[in-house]
């Protein structure tokens, strides 16, 4: 049987990776045409296999390539829209400081985060179309929604199990 200690401890590293994983790819907003640029190079470089083997992907990204360039060069301002979609994950991510530090009270966070996961689908389905985004990328974006709802799902899991043990009475000695 899990003691309370050992299902915080547990509870935290969970809730410490999905921190993780929205501040990186918060932070990796910021950089999306210099991060393109280099893709692109390597896709035609070193991961030419990867090239060869999914063609659609490197069209793909030597497509966005191309409009990120011509939109940092031409229209800068219309980037900003990433660095606000960077700042959200940032901000995001610090909500999840307070089931890190009392899960039981703030398990409301880790049920706002699985509704996001949700979210991530329809908006990928819906949007992915109206943008001209191919089929298999929207799968991608798909993923985000998919891989992460599994850690909040472990995590609401051990709250649920958490708030079990603390409201156990105490034996009492005989």
């Amino acid at each position: 049987m899990d003691t309370g200690p050992a299902l915080l401890r547990r509870i935290r590293i969970w809730i410490s990776l999905f921190i993780v994983g929205l501040v990186l790819s918060g932070v990796t907003a910021f950089p999306l045409p210099a991060e393109l640029r280099l893709l692109d190079s390597l896709l035609a470089g070193p991961l030419a296999p990867v090239s060869e083997a999914a063609p659609w992907l490197a069209d793909w990204i030597s497509r966005v390539r191309v409009g990120l360039d011509t939109v940092e060069a031409e229209q800068p301002f219309v980037l900003y829209g990433t660095d606000w979609l960077a700042f959200a994950h940032l901000v995001i991510a610090v909500a999840f400081i307070g089931p890190w530090h009392d899960p039981v009270r703030n398990v409301w966070v880790i049920r706002f985060g699985m509704i996001a996961c949700v979210m991530v689908v329809p908006l990928a389905l819906v949007c992915g179309p109206i943008r001209g985004i191919p089929w298999l990328w929207q799968l991608i974006d798909i993923s985000f929604g998919v891989f992460g709802i599994i850690p909040l799902l472990i995590v609401h899991r051990l709250i649920r199990r958490l708030e079990a043990v603390r409201e156990e009475p105490s034996p009492v000695p005989a």
